[in-house]
């Protein structure tokens, strides 16, 4: 039985509309005067890039740009970024974009300060200290990697995503902008969205820390859930109910993307705080395999793998039900079944799909994701029902 939780973010995080604007600034402070920057070609081609390059240029730092960033980033476009920032030698890695871009910066960022190749690091706790210093610029409203420790690959070979996470990944400077998002497509606004209220409600009911338990000599990515996460959780899923509907379906609210940017960080500190479960474990070898965005995949599976965990957490699916806005009844068993049905309905809203047929899974495949799923324990520990690999296969038929 634990006693005690710890609590981590990012180590300055500033956040608001024109907040890039100080980025120069912010970077000369830290003395860094080399930066290299990981993104992609799109954001280049849109010239978001140059609105976050240019007050570094101002403030007389050299920078080199890697754009070779794409969605689901696979290892070896890991090892194109880390070959091309050895050659620059910078004293810094800032990664803009979504969160791949951010994944792949962090990646860079640790294997410049450690050697070796990103299959090193895999799992948690294998980075041995201090990484690079570390800059994140997020595009996007929905991963949550501006303050996370975790960086995801795809291991193409065997059609999975892999984690890094260790507290040395947390940036050493967040900057979140919320203009840097209003030109993110429909689709990126909805696919991000449901990935931020994911992980607020993976975080949010996560099993408790005093509960949490490992196998002797194993250490655990996450806390579980505790009160400050709690708080965090509840404003990001409240958040989420009130704007992303509105952030998805009427570009031009720059209220709402505003809003959404917020959710998406406090998820991002809930979850990379409490953990991530289930609906991620289930997630990394159906995307893998099916190829489609992580923030779509765990959007599929979220209300599946909550029906799956509801006896365990009645009274916080409740409390979920009252954060999305939902009008019901007092009754605990009702509120919950609604949270539930309101994320379904979100889902039918913003476009994300609602079965794993519908992104070409097929029955075939449903063993083979299950069981890569169970292998992944650090996630299988946090969630809140403890599940057998028949337990993930039956979550994995309802959802097909």
């Amino acid at each position: 039985m634990r006693s005690t939780w710890s609590f981590y973010t990012a180590g300055q995080l500033t956040f608001g509309p024109g907040a890039v604007r100080q980025l120069g600034e912010m970077v000369s402070r830290r003395r860094l005067s080399r930066v290299f920057v990981v993104t992609d070609k799109t954001l280049v081609q849109l010239g978001i890039a140059t609105r976050v390059i240019e007050p570094l240029r101002s403030a007389g730092i050299t920078m080199e740009v890697f754009d070779g960033g794409e969605a689901e980033p696979s290892i070896s476009i890991a090892l194109a970024a880390i070959e091309q920032a050895r050659g620059f030698q910078p004293d810094a890695i800032l990664g803009l974009g979504g969160g791949s871009n951010m994944d792949l910066s962090k990646i860079t960022a640790t294997v410049l300060g450690h050697g070796g190749s990103p299959q090193d690091y895999f799992g948690f706790d294998r980075v041995p200290g201090p990484v690079m210093p570390l800059i994140c610029v997020p595009t996007t409203a929905g991963t949550g990697s501006e303050v996370s420790h975790a960086a995801v690959l795809t291991d193409t070979e065997n059609e999975i995503k892999v984690s890094t996470l260790s507290n040395w990944l947390r940036p050493t400077l967040a900057v979140v902008d919320p203009e840097l998002t209003y030109s993110c497509p429909k689709q990126v606004a909805a696919d991000s969205g449901i990935d931020a209220l994911t992980h607020a409600i993976e975080g949010y009911t996560a099993t408790d820390y005093r509960e949490l338990a490992t196998p002797p000599g194993e250490a655990c990515a996450y806390e579980g859930s505790f009160s400050l996460g709690d708080v965090i959780a509840e404003k990001a899923i409240r958040l989420v109910g009130e704007n992303l509907v509105r952030a998805v379906n009427e570009a031009k609210n720059h209220e709402a993307r505003d809003n959404m940017a917020l959710a998406s960080t406090l998820a991002g500190i809930a979850f990379s705080n409490c953990g991530v479960a289930l609906v991620h474990a289930l997630e990394y070898p159906m995307g893998g395999a099916l190829h489609c965005s992580h923030g779509a995949g765990n959007g599929l599976l979220l209300p599946f793998v909550m029906r799956f965990n509801l006896p365990e957490r009645k009274e916080k699916f409740a409390k979920i039900a009252e954060l999305l806005g939902v009008k019901g009844s007092p009754d605990i068993d009702t509120m919950a079944e609604l949270a539930i049905e309101s994320i379904e309905q979100l889902k039918r809203d913003i476009g994300i799909p609602e079965r794993i047929r519908d992104i070409g899974g097929t029955e075939a495949h449903l063993p083979t994701f299950a069981e890569k799923a169970f292998a992944i324990k650090r996630l299988l520990w946090v969630n809140p029902r403890e599940a057998s690999l028949d337990d993930l296969h039956g979550i994995l038929k309802s959802a097909l």
